[in-house]
């Protein structure tokens, strides 16, 4: 079996391969690169493993001219810029000491030791730079099942890093086939391990959040999550119960999906701009503005964000106009501004003035003119 792709043909990809391989190295590409060239998905980022050790690969990658950037020594990387295109090359690694957030690995010289610290079985396939799989540990059947599987045991993976736990829902809810469910194994071993979520810093559980939001439809994996107890260590307070249906409205933003979870989402150390969007997502889901209004007030997108989070919460479906209500919020413009208030109005008064008369403005439906307004 081969993977195909452009990216793996690319001339620096190919180039970079060739240097290592020359000098009598291994040059595999692993993981996702591999994983969703296997299944046909997008290609985002190429991550190729070496026997080479990191000053090995650097003193390569600078012979054929490129850009080689030390961005992981300590656990055996390099960033190698070839033509272009970054590359994550990490030499063969195998885990000395773990303690449920971070590992102290020593370089290893055998594809089948580095296969063995991954995460999960489709996450441990190798590819040569023709594209030929090599399947270390059989993992290629488990990713034509879309089955998630831990490598090895499970419960010894998820005390190694206790962030496995939640990758294991992510990866189900991108990967996994809802038919067959999540794998007993595994999501019992998450569950019997979920106190290890607390060593875990909150800005890596909250881009965990993010990423499995952003799936096209996590309500499986949450809703397995808060079964389990996970969604509880994970997101204190948060509810599963209304996501399935703001996935149905067709909800595809993961903060207004995070911000119908509820729950402690301040605690996640998010992005100001993330939380700012999630704070007011909530507040307009209980102010029961119309969508044209929100649409105004807004923007087309957020307003979208809001009704749809409104209805998902609300368990009502949204109006049935609601999408040309948004856009003809956002398309509206108040027709005065102070300036048409003054003199007669000053100061505070200005402003309230001018704040009264757009609410009669926003609901005639955006209908009153300038004359309207100031007669």
């Amino acid at each position: 079996m081969k993977v195909e792709g452009d990216w793996l043909h690319h001339a620096g990809t190919q180039a970079l391969c060739h240097a290592l391989e020359a000098e009598g190295y291994q040059a595999l590409f692993v993981g996702g690169c591999v994983r969703n060239a296997l299944l046909g998905a997008p290609v985002n980022d190429i991550d190729i493993a070496t026997d080479a050790l990191p000053q090995t690969v650097t003193n390569i990658a600078e012979k054929q001219g490129f850009n080689a950037v030390p961005t992981g020594i300590d656990h055996g990387t390099v960033t190698v810029i070839a033509k272009g295109l970054a590359h994550e090359v990490t030499t063969f690694r195998q885990d000395v000491e773990t303690n449920g957030r971070h590992a102290t690995v020593r370089f290893a010289t055998e594809v089948a030791m580095d296969a063995a610290r991954r995460d999960f079985t489709m996450n441990a396939l190798y590819a040569r730079s023709d594209g030929a799989v090599v399947d270390p540990l059989g993992g290629l059947p488990d990713l034509r099942a879309r089955r998630v599987r831990f490598v090895g045991d499970a419960t010894q993976r998820i005390t190694e890093d206790y962030l496995r736990i939640l990758r294991f829902f992510r990866f189900f809810a991108w990967y996994g086939d809802p038919l067959l469910g999540l794998d007993a194994e595994g999501l019992a071993a998450c569950a019997a391990n979920s106190a290890g979520i607390e060593k875990l810093s909150r800005e890596r559980v909250g881009a965990e959040f993010c990423k499995l939001l952003s799936a096209p439809d996590p309500s499986l994996a949450v809703a397995s999550m808060a079964q389990s107890g996970i969604l509880a260590a994970a997101l204190p307070g948060a509810d599963a119960r209304a996501l399935p249906i703001a996935v149905h409205f067709g909800l595809r933003s993961w903060q207004g999906r995070l911000a119908v979870l509820g729950g402690a989402v301040e605690t996640l150390r998010l992005s100001r701009s993330d939380l700012a969007q999630i704070t007011l997502i909530r507040k307009e889901v209980g102010n029961m503005r119309s969508p044209a209004e929100l649409g105004y007030r807004f923007g087309a997108d957020m307003a979208g964000v809001i009704t749809l989070s409104r209805a998902a919460m609300l368990e009502t479906p949204p109006p049935e106009n609601w999408k040309a209500q948004v856009q003809l919020g956002a398309q509206a413009g108040l027709p005065i501004s102070a300036a048409d208030l003054m003199p007669a109005f000053q100061g505070a008064a200005l402003g309230a003035q001018l704040r009264m008369l757009e609410d009669r403005w926003i609901a005639s439906g955006f209908a009153l003119t300038k004359a309207d307004l100031l007669a």
